[in-house]
């Protein structure tokens, strides 16, 4: 069986690789591979220039340099009538029972020179499988460096999500003790707001005692409505941070909203105001933390702003409100020969020219003038205190258009302006009459000094 194989080794190399039978004639070409005479001549009929090897591409000259030797050995060979030699396995054309030589670059497969001749691949261009291996070696490699190259991009571009992603968890986790931190303070703030609303309480039922001709059923009513407001905000604060969050908003609105609009109980709407500097004429000095103003006789160099008054010697206070209930004190600490105005005025009240200090010229207030008190009206309407206000305080509802003032040591009732629809942010607004200081009187000043005054009636 072995010389049998090496007989048919022998046989294939002595078979013509263009007509694969044996050379008949064979020649030589410069590459070194043989070929039938006619075979070669037949493949180069009608070429001109340079000729490549049917078998390696190799370029040749014409030159054809007959290998007596080989066709000897063929003639030899021809005498042992040896069957056909056929390729086997995955070499062989399974169509026509030759040897794959050639690789067809329009189909991307193997052929043979059988193939190569019928028309399904005549115009075809192909090339042996040494050259087409080489060639597309070459590419497969260009690919390979590329998907390397994109295997390392995307191997790194994991390590940097995992790194990211590292890093919000880190963040999420700092921003969870931060959320804690900030429930935990919401939770004490909650608590010191229920104490502060208990001691508000207590403060107006104290002040509801002192009333004259009051109508018991409405405060009753309103108390009634606080109380359930406080419940819930009592029963908020023991619960849950989930729960006591939930419907926040619909529990503030309900305390914000709250019908009381009895003027003994308007200290409960106590605001902080400080002054607007931006807002104060040339001739007012304000103090450090904003809570004083007094009228000097020498301008200050101030920038020009939009803002700033110019005609009258005003300020107003840096809060404005467009909604809600609202209440603040003022205590004049010096008037010489002059008085001062206390209230509130429109955002568009002119601050550069002549305006009319009256609700029509956007401003609600009241002037005290050498003891004699008017409520800015037009005409304006001139005012009988029972008692000469050491404070004043200042009531605003917002959203029922109403402003009043108060002696607000007695809190006896000294005008209230005609219910009208605002519009407009309003500002607490201060006029002063030369050498007058007024001062804005701090929520826990009002307490102390309540407390003060019962403890004394005791």
């Amino acid at each position: 069986m072995a010389a049998a194989a090496q007989l048919g080794n022998l046989k294939e190399e002595a078979t013509c690789s263009i007509c694969l039978d044996y050379f008949t004639d064979p020649v030589t070409i410069d590459c070194g591979h043989n070929f039938c005479r006619s075979c070669i001549t037949q493949s180069w009929k009608g070429r001109d220039g340079n000729l490549s090897c049917p078998q390696c591409r190799e370029i040749s000259g014409k030159s054809l340099r007959p290998n007596r030797q080989l066709g000897n050995m063929v003639e030899m060979l021809k005498q042992f009538h040896l069957p056909p030699v056929k390729p086997q396995g995955e070499n062989m054309c399974e169509k026509h029972e030759e040897k794959l030589r050639l690789f067809c670059a329009e189909d991307q497969r193997l052929i043979c020179w059988v193939c190569r001749e019928s028309k399904e691949h005549k115009t075809h261009s192909a090339s042996p499988i040494e050259e087409a291996a080489e060639e597309h070696k070459v590419k497969l490699q260009g690919w390979l460096h590329l998907l390397k190259k994109q295997d390392k991009y995307f191997q790194e571009s994991k390590i940097k999500e995992k790194e990211q992603y590292q890093t919000m968890r880190n963040k999420l986790r700092t921003e969870k003790k931060k959320l804690e931190s900030e429930i935990d303070k919401l939770r004490q703030l909650l608590k010191e707001n229920e104490q502060t609303l208990h001691g508000r309480l207590k403060e107006m039922e104290k002040i509801i005692t002192m009333v004259e001709n009051a109508n018991i059923t409405k405060l009753s009513n309103q108390i009634t409505s606080l109380n359930a407001v406080i419940t819930e905000i009592g029963k908020k604060c023991e619960a849950s941070a989930w729960e006591l969050l939930k419907d926040l908003r619909s529990t503030l609105s309900r305390c914000n909203n709250l019908k009381i609009q009895s003027p003994e109980v308007v200290k409960i709407y106590k605001v902080t105001v400080t002054l607007d500097p931006d807002t104060a004429h040339p001739r007012l000095i304000l103090s450090e933390g904003r809570r004083r103003v007094r009228r000097t006789d020498t301008a200050q160099h101030l920038p020009e702003t939009p803002k700033r008054f110019t005609h009258y010697h005003c300020v107003l206070g840096s809060e404005g409100f467009t909604s809600g209930r609202h209440y603040w004190e003022v205590q004049p600490l010096r008037e010489e020969g002059g008085g001062c105005e206390v209230g509130v005025a429109a955002e568009s009240v002119d601050r550069k020219g002549d305006f009319t200090s009256a609700p029509e010229g956007g401003v609600w207030a009241i002037s005290g003038w050498e003891g004699q008190y008017t409520a800015l009206t037009s005409p304006e309407t001139p005012l009988s205190p029972r008692e000469k206000p050491l404070k004043l305080g200042v009531y605003l509802d917002y959203e029922g258009g109403r402003l009043s003032l108060y002696n607000a040591d007695s809190m006896e009732l000294l005008y209230s302006f005609p219910q009208a629809r605002f519009t407009q942010r309003l500002f607490p607004y201060f006029g002063l009459g030369t050498g007058v200081e007024l001062r804005l009187v701090s929520f826990h000043e009002i307490f102390k000094l309540q407390h003060s005054k019962e403890s004394s009636s005791q």
